[in-house]
């Protein structure tokens, strides 16, 4: 078996694992067992896909520590579905921790990339990809005690993604900017804290708000630049034809030469 399938494979035994010891300590239903089976057999199929269309041969030391995450979101998921479906009280602690382990770790592959030199797109779009299906869960996860208007955090980058499938000046690629980091770090901190309820229910809403605003400014700019840099089709040449000019032949003035018609272009 190669080794562009043994990586994704391997994540998802590790899945499988993590899920049992969830079950044994905490306690995992069937249907935490089938979110987080479907988002790990999901993920190995993403990555199998991935890294052929790259053509590498295995995942970076980066995509490992990503990988990490990744196992940690997808127990995250299964906790969180099984709440959110049957109504059984989550484990807070346990859900906590593991969503900040996977924030700490978001600052640490990015580093590993640079520093043994082994950045690469399917990398970075590994690693975004993380990041967002954890905002997603955690928006549903405190939904129900918040208000629906939170879903916009988690739904608000899949939205952009739609708009680049419909609009194709929406899918140009935009350069990298710190801040936008910063804003998707945000997001997660922000759910953590709202999800922990450590926090009164109005400061809670409104740390949340302060986090969907953030969003928006970052992605409205995003969409901003976007529209300003799109390519335009230019306009095709139309070339009109001018009524023949009749140029009289000066070896034969009876005659009239209609053979050098003149032709107009305008662009």
């Amino acid at each position: 078996m190669s080794t562009v399938r043994t990586g994704p494979q391997l994540g998802l035994l590790v899945q499988v694992v993590l899920l049992a010891g969830l079950a044994a300590t905490v306690g995992l239903g069937i249907v935490g067992w089938l979110a987080g089976l479907a988002y790990g057999a999901v993920t190995c199929l993403a990555l199998v896909r991935g890294l052929r269309r790259a053509g590498s041969a295995r995942l970076g030391p980066a995509d490992w520590v990503t990988m990490g995450r990744g196992l940690l979101v997808g127990a995250v998921t299964a906790l969180i579905a099984e709440t959110l479906i049957t109504g059984r009280a989550a484990p807070v602690a346990v859900l906590v921790t593991m969503t900040a382990v996977a924030l700490t770790l978001d600052a640490v592959d990015g580093k590993v990339a640079r520093r043994t030199g082994t950045t690469s797109a399917l990398g970075a779009r590994f690693d975004m990809e993380v990041d967002s299906f954890l905002v997603l869960m955690l928006s549903l996860y405190v939904a129900p005690s918040v208000g629906a208007w939170v879903l916009a955090i988690g739904l608000m980058r899949y939205a952009f993604l739609v708009a680049g499938w419909l609009l194709p000046w929406m899918d140009a690629q935009l350069p990298p900017r710190y801040w936008r980091k910063v804003v998707a770090a945000v997001q997660g901190i922000m759910l953590v804290v709202a999800a922990s309820q450590v926090l009164p229910g109005v400061l809670t809403t409104l740390v949340l708000v302060v986090a969907l605003g953030m969003l928006v400014e970052s992605f409205g700019r995003d969409v901003i630049w976007l529209w300003r840099h799109r390519v335009t089709r230019p306009a095709p040449a139309l070339v009109v034809p001018m009524v023949p000019i009749p140029v009289r032949n000066i070896d034969r003035p009876e005659e009239i030469d209609l053979s050098t018609a003149p032709v107009l272009s305008l662009r």
